[in-house]
């Protein structure tokens, strides 16, 4: 009798939302092989969704799993406590805000199954936090072919050389700045010789290229060489940079492969200057290499804004004493998704996020603001906004 009951109120409702379903793609065929509760929850979210009543998703694509996913965690609750803090206020146009965290699994292959995904399943209206920059070139296209923009933390100079569109925004310094600055560190270090050693990547040419300049327009020499991935020794890679005599080696690598390269670099009996960053030598590497392998590496990492009030606000939050850059990054994308949706003129899509960023990013006329949530009631009072956020301008 209770199914019965059920059964017949799942008949009442299919027929009330044909209209819906019809809009938003879902034949009844489907719709009755669903059970009635779960239902009733599915079509009317998507029903909301479709007349532009729900929650506004945006998906966040970060690194939970694999060889990058020493910071996905952190940047997941981050992207979290940002939505938190602009529900709380009413979110965006009277619209809650909500993220699909995606896991990328740390390969390009993987994140272009959860990209898809988020677009054509979970219909975000924007993409936050890609980390990788294999995965971010994978993923790329995906987002300016359906006009989702992607906010992103990778570094490869290539990534925003491709044909985006305008759809593509990046808050990480480019491999170009950070290798110029890798380049200039080496030197302060003394050294004289610098050779790169990196997997092939997005990134490891203009690396190399850049630290290689860096240090040669110093009058110093520098080279490196690019390996293959994966490899369960590069002992004739060490052998090759060995050979170059070189007072300061530059690890580009992520974990796996740089915990190989430390230890062959070990065995060889290498123990000058070893310069790596924080994708690569960090805690994660602490617990794959024994600790005198590691004796006297150099680690770097681009800097969060941590005299920022927004940036102390985050870390008491995500109850730490520091927050990484990809973090802080990550947590302001979801705040410059809400603003510009605010600045966009009513619309709440991806053309509208495009046409709006630089606008409550870059303007200097703008009231400074480092929260949405204080931005939102400014730009609800056409007042213009300029913001900056934990990672910075």
């Amino acid at each position: 009798m209770k199914y019965d009951t059920c059964f017949s109120a799942e008949k009442l409702l299919v027929n009330s939302l044909e209209i819906e379903m019809d809009k938003i793609n879902v034949s009844r065929r489907t719709v009755l092989a669903v059970g009635g509760t779960s239902l009733a929850t599915v079509l009317l979210q998507r029903a909301a969704l479709a007349q532009g009543t729900g929650p506004i998703r945006i998906g966040v694509l970060i690194p939970l799993t694999g060889s990058t996913s020493q910071f996905g965690a952190s940047m997941g609750k981050a992207a979290q406590l940002a939505v938190e803090e602009i529900n709380a206020v009413g979110g965006v146009r009277g619209r809650k805000i909500e993220v699909v965290v995606e896991d990328d699994q740390s390969t390009p292959e993987a994140a272009v199954r959860a990209a898809r995904k988020l677009i054509d399943v979970d219909k975000v209206i924007a993409i936050c936090g890609t980390y990788a920059s294999a995965v971010t070139s994978a993923v790329a296209p995906l987002c300016w072919e359906a006009k989702v923009p992607l906010f992103t933390a990778s570094g490869a100079d290539s990534i925003t050389a491709l044909p985006h569109q305008g759809y593509i925004f990046r808050t990480q310094p480019t491999t170009f700045l950070q290798g110029t600055r890798v380049g200039q560190f080496a030197l302060e270090l003394g050294a004289k010789n610098v050779f790169f050693m990196g997997p092939q990547t997005p990134f490891a040419q203009s690396y190399l290229d850049t630290v290689s300049a860096t240090v040669a327009k110093a009058g110093g020499t520098g080279g490196g060489l690019i390996y293959e991935d994966k490899k369960a020794s590069y002992r004739s890679e060490v052998d090759r940079a060995l050979k170059a005599n070189p007072d300061a080696i530059v690890l580009g690598g992520y974990v796996p492969d740089t915990a190989v390269v430390i230890r062959d670099l070990f065995r060889a009996g290498y123990d000058k200057r070893r310069i790596g960053f924080s994708f690569g030598v960090n805690s994660k590497l602490l617990e794959a290499a024994p600790a005198d392998l590691l004796e006297g590496v150099y680690s770097l990492v681009g800097s969060a804004a941590v005299s920022s009030q927004t940036y102390k606000r985050l870390t008491a939050k995500l109850k730490v004493d520091s927050a990484d850059a990809y973090t802080c990054q990550v947590y302001d994308h979801i705040n410059v998704v809400a603003l510009a949706l605010a600045a966009g003129g009513g619309n709440m899509n991806g053309l509208a996020i495009h046409g709006s960023v630089r606008g409550i990013t870059q303007d200097p006329a703008g009231k400074a603001v480092d929260s949405a949530a204080e931005g939102l009631k400014l730009l609800a009072n056409g007042t213009k906004v300029n913001f900056d956020g934990a990672s910075g301008p």
